[in-house]
Formats: C-alpha cells, structure tokens, sequence
C-alpha cells in the first residue's frame, strides 16, 4: 500500500471538501491526523480504563513541538494515556505513524496502527481508509480533467459542481468565512506564540504599516505579506485555521483570495469559483504525490499551496484553463526540493515567511502565466510527479524531523 500518496491514487479523486478542512492548528499531519486517530480509536474500544500510543518517525521527532502529545491526551485522557517517542525505529511504512494500544485491568484488548498521510487525513494499516469518504470524480490527474472540461465546454469550477453537486457551495462559503476571519484575529492579535522561541506577532505590524511612504507596489507586497502572516500566526497559536492543503500553509491561499478581492471588489460566488478551482489543483497533488511534509518535505505543503493559490487566481482573473495548468505549474515548479526544517518542531520559523513568499509567488506564476503559456514544456501532472520523486529522495533530515537544515543550525534562545 502506498501510504505516502492519498489511497485510491490514479482512480479518481475524493471531494475538495476533504482538502479544505476546519480545524485548530498548528498541524494538519501531526495535530489534526492524530486527533481523528485517537477519536477513532477510543470509539472501537470505548471500555478501555488506559491507552498506551506509540509515535514514530517525524512524530516522535517533533511530535511536542506540533503538539501531538496534548492532543492525543486530551483525547483520550490525560490520567490514563502513557505516549512513548520511538525515534529510533527505521523503515516506516510512513514517517507519520502511530501505534495505539486499548487495556483493560492491564491487558491488552485492542491495538490499531496509523499513518497521519498529510491534510489531517489518516489511513489504518490494512483498511482502505479510516472513514468512508467515497471517490466523487471519475478522472485522477489534471491532463483527464482538462479534456473533459474542453469537450464539454466547462470551467474547472462548473467541473467542480457537476460532481459535487450544488451543496459544494454552501461548504465553500463556510470556508471562506473561516479564512476571512482567521486573517482578521490574526491582524489583530499581538503578542509572543506559544512554544518558547520568543517569536512575535508581526501581521499587524505588516498591516499598520510603520514604515513610513511607500509606493503602491511596495504596499500590495506588505498587505498580502500582512494577510499571509495572519493566518500562519494563527495556526501556530492553535487558532481555528482551514487547511489549504495543511495547516503549516494556510496562510497562502486565503493571502492571495482576500487581497484581490478587497483591490478588485470580487463579489464572494467569484471567490468560491477560485476555492473550487484551487481544490482541483490540491486533489491532484494529494492523489498522485502527497501534501505531507514528513513524506515529500516542505515543497508538498508550501509548493502545493502556492499552486492552488496560483490557480485561484487564474479563476479570477479569467484565466484559460491551459493558463491556469501553467500558472499552477510555474509555481510548484520553483518549490521543488523545498526542505521542511521547522526549528525545534514548531510550525514558527521558517513557516509563516514561507506563506507570505509562497502567496507573491503564485501571483508571479500567475502573470508568467499570462504571457507565456503557449510557450510552455511541462505539464502540471509531470511537476506533480516530479515533486513527489523528489520527495521520495530528500533525506529524512530535511522531511519535518527538525534534524537538518535551519533546525539544525539555528540556536535561538529558548526557555
């Protein structure tokens, strides 16, 4: 079973409405994925008077830092959950794997296995998936798509509500809700997060705009900096955030959505359009590679971002589909090899910058776009492929471990 990939890869594509969760942060794979774990896992063995969970690879390396052990506590119960970081146990099925034992008078009654896959979705070792999510669109890679939306004469949104139906709409207005307000607490919160680097809110900074004159370039750079900043600063404080694809890059999309509709007065079905257009981007990715970062490192989180956002805002902008394929691929392109390397294993340093130069990025991918697509060599789906080969060769140092890279050199003062 290849867990490092979404399950059914190549068959078809779930519904977006699994790519774009609600939920608290500071991370889809090791708070979120483990959260529904344990949830699921007191719901088999509901009887059980104590649990015993075992946490492997980049779990049980940054597992305190991203907060897997509160949750996985708070869960199923601070008093009777004894949790054990196995670091030292190679050739994992998944980098992100639990073991969760049930006992009951001291004897064990029931054990499950898990691979946090990355978005806050899980797999049980040897069942298809740990929910009953159905495959909702026939075609798996964007090549399939484009064709049918060209023969029958559909943008990627309208593909979106023809197999989801018109309910996707009332999820998506949910969505964007949650992204609007995440931008706004974060604006207005200051203060140091939590987690002891003595990193300091600086949205609202950004924002205010301290700095003095600037030109008009220099203030679209700083807003859509600003916005970005909100939303990563909540995700690390374990604010409410939606996972675009995950919670360490939640800040990319929503970044490029709020500032172009606030400059271009965009009306909000007009943004729902780009969310439904950025999901099929993320489907994709999450079906033929992964959007895990302890699989594929940080080029699987922040490059798919930046690739949504970038296909959003071809959505908006009126984009042909080729434009938008080439756009999305422009920007997953210049993630590749992207090192995920959170110092001490919080979502902090470098993750919050990333959002704000991933969210310019897709912009630049996009006007690359605009110009330059006839002229393009590389397909979307090849750059999707790519990027999971090469996550497949980075060295686990550089795949969330906090073993390589900034992690490693940087020495901050910390309590």
């Amino acid at each position: 079973m290849n867990v490092h990939a979404e399950p059914g890869a190549h068959s078809g594509m779930y519904s977006i409405q699994s790519l774009y969760k609600i939920g608290r942060g500071p991370s889809s794979s090791h708070t979120m994925g483990p959260e529904k774990a344990a949830l699921l896992f007191m719901a088999r063995y509901p009887n059980a008077d104590a649990y015993r969970v075992v946490l492997y690879g980049s779990l049980a390396k940054t597992g305190v830092g991203h907060g897997t052990d509160r949750i996985l506590k708070n869960v199923l119960g601070v008093d009777r959950t004894e949790i054990t970081c196995d670091v030292t146990t190679a050739d994992l099925p998944h980098p992100n794997t639990l073991d969760f034992v049930a006992l009951q008078n001291g004897t064990t009654v029931g054990t499950m296995r898990v691979f946090s896959v990355g978005g806050g979705d899980i797999i049980v070792d040897g069942e298809t998936t740990a929910h009953a999510e159905q495959i909702v669109y026939p075609h798996g890679n964007f090549a399939e798509i484009a064709a049918y939306c060209r023969e029958n004469n559909l943008h990627l949104w309208q593909y979106v509500e023809k197999y989801e139906g018109p309910a996707v709409w009332t999820y998506l207005k949910r969505v964007w809700e949650t992204m609007r307000t995440c931008i706004a607490e974060g604006l207005a919160a200051t203060g140091e997060l939590p987690g002891g680097l003595h990193v300091q809110r600086r949205a609202g900074i950004l924002y205010s705009n301290r700095n003095g004159y600037e030109d008009d370039a220099t203030r679209d750079n700083r807003m859509i900096c600003a916005y970005a900043f909100a939303a990563g600063e909540q995700n690390a404080a374990g604010g409410v955030i939606v996972t675009a694809p995950t919670c360490g890059a939640c800040g990319v999309l929503p970044a490029v959505l709020m500032y172009y509709q606030q400059r271009n007065y965009y009306m909000d079905p007009d943004v729902l359009h780009a969310l439904a257009t950025a999901g099929i981007i993320g489907n994709v990715i999450r079906t033929n590679a992964s959007i895990s970062g302890a699989a594929c490192g940080c080029q699987a989180e922040i490059g798919s971002a930046c690739s949504m956002a970038a296909a959003a805002l071809s959505e908006l902008l009126g984009q042909s589909i080729e434009q938008t394929e080439y756009a999305a691929e422009v920007a997953m392109e210049h993630h590749l090899g992207l090192t995920c390397d959170p110092v001490r294993g919080l979502v902090q340093i470098p993750c919050i910058e990333r959002n704000a130069v991933a969210a310019m990025r897709a912009i630049n991918a996009v006007n690359l776009a605009n110009f330059l697509t006839d002229s393009r060599k590389i397909s979307f789906d090849l750059v999707v492929e790519t990027m999971y080969q090469t996550g497949l060769d980075m060295s686990r140092y550089y795949k969330e471990t906090s073993e390589g890279g900034l992690a490693k050199l940087y020495a901050p003062n910390v309590e």
